[in-house]
């Protein structure tokens, strides 16, 4: 079987958005409803540009699938752009502070800004969403869960446990995918506020993914390491500038018996009741699974697109210069969470095939539970 994998390929504002996702079983059961679903969740939050109430994205299935069905074969999606302006559009003279638009610009030898911006653009998390859609397909045929939630927004915090009964239900009923109604209220004053100061906001996420076997991943290389593997997955995404898990850099603060989980057995837990009394490692050590939760969060700096113009330079005249300013969100933070839970599921999903093998999802399916006795025999 093909090693899970995905490119992308698509211009902001050109026809569209194309993936080429190779390695999904045949038999999984795969509807443009479901992608769309994830593809939505990705438009919502307040702070979003009015780009969003242009674009209805939805996926196009093209091919790699039969009657409802993966077949095995790659899978190719195509989510069409509305605003397909991107041969109309100016170039901009001068670049923006904290966007691709400079140092792209230096990299190709060219003044040719639109060039750059044009595949730079976070447009392209929509493609990576699509793919995260199929892989939470398969994530779910295996009896996993993977849900991302807000935390914060310009350090305003939000409370509340996404292992606790309902927290998915709360997350979707949230402006903001928080998890703590009392916060949304805030963050709302906040966006609006920076809103009319021409500002923008970041803040943080958390991803967690349950039901997770394991002895995923691997010590044997550095290309094994599930952590490293999340950890690159989720800094490849625009904006996001800081990756943890489980404790993460509270950990560096504590003595080690604060730290590490102690080992637990109870023989009614699944995969063969190992257990940790507590999960400060974020359902991950030596690089593997541990059978823990998988515990992720990341840190969103804010769109560097501001109406009030940060300070650049002509790239022409060499003079100073305010930044071109272009549609932008003023906060994206729930936007990114979405693309998070959906970079997470494609890297766990991706580790949990490379693991148990299978030509069909029935067959990964019967290799897990074979995989679950073996444990039980430990």
């Amino acid at each position: 079987m093909t090693t899970l994998r995905y490119q992308t390929a698509g211009e902001s504002h050109g026809p569209g958005l194309v993936v080429i996702l190779e390695g999904v079983p045949a038999g999984l059961p795969l509807e443009e409803a479901w992608i769309d679903a994830v593809l939505s969740r990705r438009q919502k939050g307040p702070g979003r540009s009015k780009r969003q109430q242009i674009e209805r994205d939805a996926a196009r299935v093209l091919g790699g699938r039969l009657a409802g069905r993966t077949i095995g074969a790659p899978i190719a999606l195509l989510i069409e752009n509305r605003d397909a302006t991107a041969e109309r559009l100016p170039v901009p003279p001068v670049p923006r502070p904290g966007h691709a638009d400079l140092a792209g610009a230096q990299k190709y030898g060219t003044r040719d800004l639109r060039a750059v911006i044009e595949r730079a653009s976070a447009r392209e998390t929509a493609a990576r969403c699509a793919a995260g859609a199929v892989a939470l397909r398969v994530l779910e045929a295996l009896g996993v869960e993977v849900m991302a939630h807000v935390r914060a927004i310009a350090g305003i915090e939000a409370k509340g446990d996404p292992l606790a009964a309902g927290a998915r239900a709360r997350r979707d009923a949230s402006p903001f995918f928080s998890l703590d109604p009392s916060a949304d209220a805030r963050f709302d004053e906040a966006i609006r506020a920076a809103e009319a100061d021409g500002d923008s906001l970041g803040g943080e996420f958390e991803v967690v993914a349950t039901g997770v076997p394991p002895g995923l991943g691997g010590y044997a290389t550095r290309d094994d390491r599930l952590d490293g593997r999340l950890g690159a997955a989720l800094l490849s995404i625009p904006a996001v500038r800081g990756v943890e898990i489980g404790l993460g850099f509270e950990a560096a603060r504590r003595r080690g018996s604060e730290v590490h989980d102690a080992i637990t057995h109870d023989a009614r837990a699944p995969f063969g009741g190992f257990r940790r009394a507590t999960n400060r490692a974020g359902g991950i050590e030596g690089g593997m699974s541990n059978g823990e939760p998988i515990v992720v969060r990341g840190a969103m700096k804010p769109i560097p697109t501001l109406r009030r113009g940060l300070a650049s330079v002509d790239l022409a005249t060499r003079a100073p210069a305010p930044a071109t300013y272009q549609r932008s969100d003023v906060c994206a933070v729930p936007a990114v969470s979405v693309v998070a839970e959906c970079a997470v599921a494609f890297e766990v999903a991706r580790a949990m095939l490379e693991k148990l093998g299978g030509d069909t999802i029935d067959d990964v399916r019967a290799a897990l539970d074979a995989y679950a006795k073996r444990l039980g025999s430990l």
